[in-house]
């Protein structure tokens, strides 16, 4: 006989959830079984479905930004020329006022002044350093320094003389203004032999060269003090010309 034990509910009764039952080990069924894993797939806000394992691994772990291209701006896809300020046709005009300084030829030749750049002038001032290379080399940083310093003594006696003018104005017409010695550059080879021909055609180049200059800087507001601006600019060319010729 055995001893009273406490009374076994059926396995499937209605007793509300939550509670414990105790069920007898005669009479209970096979509870052996394995549990299915539930179907849980993340919404991340895109479709992931045919991206590689890693990158929908960083994707879920928040490292998705790790993965992001930035879009290009069209800003960044200008040309170079573009990117360093560079207007070839805008100095391809700025050469032909210097080089046709004659008012009657039309051209608008205070562009030079009002819309200084600095590429334009330092292309020309190296163009005359490279022909200067003949035989002497050392001139080559004296050219460059003189037309740096050059055109700040001409900013600063300008200013002096109650000018409106800025160096990157002065600058850029005293660089420009190098053409005409440029000009005639391989005339003073050809006639090197005929020496009183050879100094005309140097004074016409340092003549042409300052007045293409003086009459883009010397403007109306010096009214009586224009010499004290011209002569400076005219021995301006004329040092210039002698680091050339090597006199």
């Amino acid at each position: 006989m055995q001893p009273p034990g406490p009374a076994a509910r059926p396995l499937h009764s209605n007793s509300p959830p939550g509670d414990f039952t105790f069920v007898s080990s005669s009479g209970a069924e096979d509870l052996s079984g394995s549990i299915a894993p539930p179907d849980v797939k993340l919404n991340l806000g895109g479709d992931f479905s045919k991206e590689p394992t890693a990158t929908t691994f960083l994707r879920q772990r928040g490292y998705g930004w790790l993965l992001e291209v930035e879009e290009n701006d069209p800003e960044d896809n200008k040309p170079l020329l573009e990117e360093l300020d560079i207007d070839l046709k805008d100095i391809y005009y700025k050469i032909r006022c210097v080089l046709m300084p004659m008012p009657s030829l039309g051209f608008n030749r205070q562009v030079v002044r009002d819309n200084p750049d600095f590429w334009g002038p330092l292309a020309v001032v190296l163009f005359f350093s490279m022909i200067s290379l003949y035989g002497q080399f050392r001139v080559v940083s004296w050219i460059i320094t003189i037309w740096i310093f050059g055109s700040l003594t001409i900013f600063l006696l300008a200013r002096v003389l109650a000018g409106e003018v800025s160096f990157g104005q002065v600058l850029g017409v005293i660089g420009y203004s190098l053409l005409p010695l440029i000009v005639i550059a391989p005339a003073l080879l050809l006639l090197r032999p005929f020496e009183i021909v050879s100094t005309a055609v140097k004074l016409f180049g340092v003549f042409w060269a300052a007045y293409s200059a003086a009459s883009l800087l010397v403007g109306e507001e010096f009214k009586t003090k224009k010499p004290l601006l011209i002569y400076p600019i005219f021995l301006l060319y004329i040092y210039f010309l002698s680091l050339y010729t090597g006199v």
